[in-house]
């Protein structure tokens, strides 16, 4: 199948959205755990250099390494998108004012540890999504950039399952409960929220931008300029991407500090937030659980944090991420996995 999902190639730098927050969602239903744990991980590609189970899929259990594993059912997954609407994609369906999902992280809870861990994902990650037709009728599958699943949906709760269904895909057929999207104008209300934030700046791709904000620098985060720092790129810069992407994780890490002192202790700040952010997403998760996440994301100061393995690839014409299969097979089992006693 031909590539559907194209979008337009800017010459000039810009801004694109480059915030999710983590802090927004949460469920702990786990309906549709019991199910997806009897699924096998499937490989994706030929050339295994691991072996998989042939139990039969009620048994459970995945053989990774010669060892038995089960999947840890005290996981809770969330989807969390940033989403930008400012920059027009052209699809088979024509949602352009749908946009894109321009950061990506999944957030690991478990429920039972009080335990974090958060999921990056590259806006560039080649992988299957679905594609439609200009009626809404699904043409099937076809491998494109992972963010342009948003863009075929409504903008709204569509485009969030389309994005789920995604990254589920990516994942091996992970389990994802709950969804939230965020766009832009959100991430002032999010730095605002909590008299803003001193982040350690990862890398000088911002120099050209402001002298003072080069790699190690520690800088102060506001309403005014946060935008900048979780949004610019250099699109003329292959990879520029990737390096956002990291100033996002340090925003991500800065903020859960200042949520931990302002947050950890008082749920009507919580819910307050939740309100502020209600104009602002898209997300199928209650208020209630929302102030169970942010306790335990404050509280776990050892939440781990890694990305999905791989390598950019600078296109002719766009950039492409692509994923280390044996890798992320690997850290799919360490972390989402336990070995059967």
């Amino acid at each position: 199948m031909s590539r559907t999902g194209k979008r337009k190639k800017i010459q000039t730098k810009k801004y694109l959205l480059g915030i999710i927050i983590l802090l927004v969602v949460g469920i702990t239903a786990v309906v549709g755990l019991g199910m997806w744990k009897q699924r096998n991980l499937k490989k994706k590609t030929e050339n295994t250099v691991y072996t998989h189970t042939d139990k039969k899929k009620t048994s459970g259990t995945v053989t990774y390494e010669g060892k038995d594993y089960e999947y840890n059912d005290h996981l809770s997954n969330f989807l969390f998108m940033g989403i930008d609407k400012r920059e027009i994609v052209e699809t088979t369906k024509g949602q352009a004012n749908a946009g894109q999902a321009d950061a990506i992280f999944l957030i690991s809870w478990d429920r039972v540890e009080h335990k974090m861990s958060m999921v990056s994902i590259p806006r560039d990650t080649m992988t299957e999504i679905e594609v439609f037709d200009q009626n809404g009728d699904s043409l099937g599958k076809t491998k494109d950039h992972i963010n342009l699943a948003y863009a075929y949906g409504d903008g709204k709760n569509v485009s969030c399952d389309l994005m789920k269904q995604a990254v589920s895909n990516l994942l091996y057929g992970l389990p994802i409960q709950g969804y939230c999207s965020i766009n832009m104008d959100g991430i002032p209300i999010l730095v605002e929220s909590v008299g803003g934030i001193t982040v350690t700046i990862p890398n000088d791709s911002l120099a050209e931008r402001n002298p003072e904000w080069t790699k190690g620098a520690n800088v102060g985060l506001t309403a005014e300029n946060v935008e900048e720092f979780v949004r610019y790129r250099n699109t003329e810069k292959g990879q520029s991407a990737i390096e956002r992407l990291e100033r996002q994780i340090a925003f991500l890490e800065a903020y859960g500090k200042k949520a931990e002192e302002l947050y950890g202790g008082n749920s009507s700040l919580v819910i307050q937030l939740y309100e502020k952010l209600n104009d602002y997403m898209v997300t199928n998760i209650g208020t209630d659980q929302f102030v169970k996440i942010l306790k335990d994301f404050s509280t776990d100061t050892d939440r781990e944090t890694w990305s999905i393995p791989g390598e950019g690839v600078s296109e002719a014409e766009f950039d492409e991420y692509h994923i280390n299969d044996q890798e992320l097979y690997k850290m799919i089992i360490q972390h989402f996995y336990r070995e059967v006693e």
